[in-house]
């Protein structure tokens, strides 16, 4: 299912070099993506991955845009959406479609590790407890003396300590088990963040699940040498002079750690 078919870049570029986002953009102006089930943004710091993923967001109106605003430059930045276009996709039938399945969003490493936070933090764990035994039927005058129990404190206790056991990793993948849901479009901008190797790994393959039999569609923005050689995807790389795709085994950040582990080769044998 591709929910996005592909995303035409603004091809108006101001001469200013210090204009933003034009000089992010400059030298992929008027150009076109087009995307698979899973696509990929890959792109050394600074490349602009995380920007066009967040340039694509706002010109969907999906949930987790940022607004792009940078030193005076708001003007530059709605001409620039405005002057970017896109065309939806079609389903299995092959019937156009005419607007993004609910529940779409872009994900942002920030907002990975923002959820991971909140969830250890006291007062909304205990808000939730609360909340909980509210939707289960309790009385408000129920749930105020349960607040007040050793029961509840020690339920609070018990929780809070489940949760220090796990690290921001294990945090992370719960979070991607809980909020990648079949049928949707995500653009999630490097979720790798906090992982171990083997967990991007299976963060990877739960996207090929999820894209292969569950309708969901992927953009994403990463240069983790296991995400990139885990997915089956269409890769950008946008550290090239001109848009082009790439093999995930041809990127720089993939050659840089077959070099280093080649030149340490004797150490594994």
């Amino acid at each position: 299912m591709l929910y996005l078919s592909n995303f035409k870049l603004s091809s108006t570029i101001s001469s200013n070099p210090n204009i933003y986002p034009d000089h992010v953009f400059r030298h992929m102006a008027g150009e076109v993506l087009l995307f698979d089930r899973i696509t990929v943004l890959y792109g050394s710091n600074g490349s602009g991955k995380s920007t066009l993923l967040n340039l694509i967001a706002n010109k969907l109106g999906i949930a987790g845009a940022e607004r792009m605003t940078s030193y005076g430059h708001n003007a530059y930045a709605k001409r620039f959406i405005e002057e970017s276009s896109y065309q939806l996709g079609h389903d299995d039938q092959e019937r156009p479609l005419y607007k993004l399945p609910d529940g779409s969003r872009y994900i942002k490493s920030e907002d990975l590790l923002y959820e991971i936070k909140k969830i250890q933090q006291e007062s909304v764990l205990r808000e939730g407890l609360l909340h909980e035994q509210l939707v289960q039927g309790k009385s408000k005058a129920e749930v105020e003396e349960l607040e007040q129990s050793y029961e509840f404190k020690k339920k609070m206790d018990i929780i809070q300590f489940a949760q220090e056991k796990y690290s921001n990793g294990e945090s992370s993948m719960q979070f991607f088990e809980e909020y990648l849901l079949p049928g949707k479009l995500y653009l999630l901008d490097e979720p790798e963040t906090s992982l171990s190797p083997p967990n991007q790994i299976k963060l990877a393959e739960q996207m090929n699940d999820l894209a292969r039999y569950f309708d969901s569609q992927f953009i994403i923005a990463t240069h983790s040498p296991f995400v990139l050689g885990t997915l089956h995807a269409k890769i950008y790389n946008l550290d090239a002079k001109m848009l082009q795709t790439a093999e995930w085994f041809e990127l720089d950040h993939v050659q840089f750690f077959y070099r280093f582990f080649h030149k340490h080769q004797r150490l594994f044998e």
